[in-house]
């Protein structure tokens, strides 16, 4: 079986590393497992350097708004029927609409699994394009996909009151590579080395791209009010455009009197020893979320997460962390405090409960299994029709 990505970009987010998980546990598994190709609608982005090692095809389009991009449809349509794909598999909004265009005008029908990655979008922040290429998803939900795959409830939930075909919505949740995410107490203390951080210091975390959805301004102020109560607290926050370049960044932080005290470390790869050298994990969304892999990750690795109530984050932490109502910086403070100021026997016992949690809900082999009988599901209905 030979299966089609088709994913909207490959910049460092949740739905481009859940496809790179996803890549990789299928090639450890050997024979028998699907064969792979990927197409980025834009860019090939820092993650597609990795899906190449893996030696799966990359191509990307570099389509946008435009003239050109009836050219580049065009184009895609005559990569899918190069490609001789038995399933093609897309991911967000715009792939979804624009990769069953294409491959609706290819010569044969091909079954096609459309991604929701999302709970919901915000007009005072989503772009224009994801509100119509979602609207235009709903409209086309009953003839385009054969399934449409959730990666939560609630974004199934939220889509199927947007008018997507209810009887195709599915939902297989994110998985966890356990062997990458763990505790790692040695961790604690070389992080802390290596940004210039007291070894003593208690360490918050905020893993996420510089973008309205993720909310910074709420973090930050939660963090300032934190540090007024626990002045040694430190934070450090990486993901795309959280350097000391970003400009914006700075003058929050700044304006939050939290000069000296947050560390920038930009997009990183070894989020797995970053994450184990926290205290507290902290998920700040405002909207949007359907699964968080920050959420997913800090728990599998025994962290006590604060975040937000977006998406399907209440039910993934469920008693091993706080969750607080979104844009709320008091309460985002208050949850933190708590989570650091758990007495040690407690914090060990959450810990020990959240990696148990997520093993036996969320390991990465489990869900690759999920994503395989929905391949066999839909080549199996497709032989019927």
């Amino acid at each position: 079986m030979k299966v089609l990505h088709i994913i909207t970009g490959l910049e460092a987010g949740g739905a481009e590393a859940m496809l790179l998980k996803l890549l990789t546990q299928f090639k450890e598994s050997g024979p028998g497992s699907p064969d792979a190709e990927v197409i980025s609608l834009s860019k090939p982005g820092p993650m597609g350097p990795p899906i190449r090692k893996l030696g799966i095809p990359v191509t990307s389009l570099g389509m946008s708004v435009g003239p050109s991009m009836f050219w580049k449809l065009n184009r895609l349509r005559k990569k899918i029927i190069a490609a001789q794909p038995d399933v093609i598999q897309t991911w967000m909004y715009h792939a979804n609409f624009l990769g069953g265009i294409a491959a609706a005008a290819g010569v044969k029908k091909i079954p096609l699994i459309w991604g929701l990655r999302q709970s919901n979008l915000d007009p005072r922040h989503s772009k224009k394009s994801a509100f119509l290429s979602a609207w235009l998803g709903a409209k086309t939900s009953d003839w385009l996909p054969d399934s449409i795959l959730c990666v939560s409830q609630s974004a199934r939930h939220i889509h199927e009151a947007m008018g997507y075909c209810t009887d195709k919505l599915t939902v297989i949740p994110n998985g966890f590579d356990f062997r990458r995410f763990h505790p790692d107490p040695a961790a604690r203390q070389t992080i802390r080395k290596e940004i210039e951080a007291p070894l003593d210091a208690p360490l918050v975390g905020l893993f996420a791209r510089f973008n309205p959805q993720k909310d910074h301004r709420t973090f930050l102020r939660a963090a300032a009010l934190l540090h007024e109560r626990q002045p040694n607290v430190k934070f450090v926050m990486c993901g795309t455009s959280v350097k000391n370049t970003n400009s914006h960044l700075r003058k929050l932080i700044w304006n939050a009197g939290l000069s000296g005290s947050v560390y920038l470390l930009g997009l990183r790869n070894d989020i797995p020893r970053l994450t184990a050298s926290l205290d507290v994990a902290v998920s700040s969304s405002a909207f949007g979320e359907g699964y968080s892999n920050t959420i997913g990750e800090a728990l599998a690795t025994g962290i006590p997460v604060a975040a937000t109530d977006v998406g399907d984050s209440a039910s993934i932490v469920g008693e091993n962390g706080k969750i607080v109502v979104p844009e709320d910086p008091d309460a985002l403070a208050g949850a933190m405090l708590e989570l650091l100021c758990l007495p040690q026997e407690a914090r060990e016992k959450l810990s020990g409960n959240a990696r148990q949690a997520m093993e036996q809900k969320y390991s990465i082999k489990a869900i690759a299994d999920q994503y395989r009988a929905l391949y066999d599901k839909v080549t199996e209905q497709g032989k019927v029709t």
